[in-house]
């Protein structure tokens, strides 16, 4: 099972920090995937991926687990990371 783990820093507040990552949450629903959000933590589990999005003071933290299926649709963990690294990034930067 492939594993990505992505850290984002921000300088916002907690709240806002959360608010901004559903830019996250919007790309996991395209793949039918939900978060469960309890707290400033939430965990995730669907076809092919499960894992965890956690918001913290000073940064993001997205652990992505990808399955069998996901690999089998060509998902590729160092692309992923990329991607989800770069929309956190963008999520925390914009104004």
């Amino acid at each position: 099972m492939a594993s990505v783990d992505v850290r984002e820093p921000h300088s916002l507040d907690i709240d806002e920090a959360k608010r901004r990552v559903a830019v996250f949450e919007d790309m996991l629903s395209k793949f039918g995937v939900k978060l469960k959000w309890n707290g400033h933590s939430a965990t995730f589990k669907g076809l092919g991926v499960s894992g965890s999005l956690d918001v913290s003071e000073s940064d993001a933290r997205v652990q992505l687990k990808l399955g069998m299926m996901a690999r089998a649709a060509g998902v590729d963990a160092n692309r992923l990371k990329g991607s989800v690294s770069r929309r956190l990034r963008e999520a925390f930067d914009a104004d």
